[in-house]
C-alpha cells in the first residue's frame, strides 16, 4: 500500500467520514424511533380488532412492504413537493426510513403481542381495567421483550440501509466516502473503508443485543425465582413438601 493511499485513507477517515458517521447514527436513531411508534400503534389497532382501523393498517403494511425502499424515498423527497409539501433531505430520509420500517416492526409488535396467554388480558378485566389500560399495564410491559430481538435485528438493517439517502442528497458516511473517491480516484480503497465502518457498527450492535438480551433472560429468570419463593413453591420447597 502506497504512501499517498494511506495518507488518503487517514485523512478521508478524521476529515470527512466522521463528519458522515455525525449524520448516519442520528439518521438511524429518528428513524427507528419513528418506526417503533408506526409499528406499536398498526400493531395495537390490528389486534383491537376495529374493522375499518384493522383494514387501514393492513393496506399501509402491505404498500410499504411491498414497494422498494428507494422508491418510497424518491416519491417523498421528489414527489411530494409537486403536490406542494417540500422536505429538506435529512426530514425526508427520516420520514421514508421510519414509515418503511414501521410496517416491518408492526408485525414485530402484532406477534409479540398475540403471543402473550389470552388469560392475562382477561384477568386485567376482572380487576377493573379498561382495555387500554389493561394493554399499557399488562400486555405490552410483557410483549416488549418478546418484540426486542426482531425489532434490535430491525435496528442494525435499518443503519445500512441509511446508505440509500445519498440517492436524496443526504451527506452521511457513504455519500462522504463516494465523494473523497471522486477526488482521489481510490475508489475501491474508500469504499472498502466505508463498508469496515458499517462493518464496525452493525457488529458493536449486534453485541449490544446480544448483552441486553442476557440481561433480559437473567433478570426473567430471577424473577421467577422470587415467585417461587413468594408462592412456597421453589424446588427446593417441593421436595421438602
Amino acid at each position: 500500500m502506497s504512501d499517498r493511499l494511506v495518507e488518503i485513507l487517514v485523512s478521508s477517515f478524521m476529515r470527512i467520514l466522521i463528519p458522515g458517521i455525525k449524520v448516519t447514527v442520528p439518521l438511524t436513531l429518528l428513524s427507528f424511533l419513528l418506526s417503533v411508534f408506526i409499528g406499536l400503534l398498526l400493531a395495537l389497532v390490528q389486534v383491537a380488532n376495529i374493522k375499518v382501523l384493522k383494514e387501514v393498517a393492513r393496506f399501509y403494511i402491505w404498500i410499504f412492504r411491498g414497494t422498494p425502499l428507494i422508491v418510497q424515498l424518491f416519491i417523498i423527497f421528489f414527489g411530494l413537493p409537486s403536490l406542494g409539501i417540500t422536505l429538506n433531505a435529512f426530514p425526508a430520509a427520516v420520514l421514508a426510513f421510519g414509515m418503511n420500517l414501521g410496517a416491518y416492526n408492526a408485525e414485530v409488535f402484532r406477534s409479540a403481542i398475540t403471543a402473550i396467554p389470552k388469560g392475562q388480558l382477561e384477568a386485567a378485566y376482572m380487576i377493573g381495567l379498561s382495555y387500554p389500560r389493561a394493554m399499557a399495564r399488562v400486555i405490552l410491559p410483557q410483549s416488549f421483550p418478546v418484540a426486542f430481538p426482531n425489532l434490535f435485528n430491525n435496528l442494525i438493517s435499518l443503519l445500512k440501509d441509511t446508505s440509500l439517502a445519498s440517492s436524496i442528497t443526504v451527506i452521511e458516511l457513504f455519500t462522504s466516502a463516494q465523494q473523497i473517491a471522486a477526488r482521489t480516484y481510490e475508489p475501491f480503497a474508500l469504499y472498502c473503508e466505508a463498508a469496515l465502518i458499517y462493518l464496525i457498527f452493525s457488529t458493536a450492535l449486534t453485541w449490544l443485543q446480544r448483552w441486553i438480551e442476557k440481561k433480559l433472560v437473567w433478570e426473567s429468570s430471577e424473577n421467577d425465582k422470587d415467585k417461587d419463593k413468594d408462592c412456597g413453591c421453589g424446588r427446593n420447597k417441593a421436595m421438602i413438601g
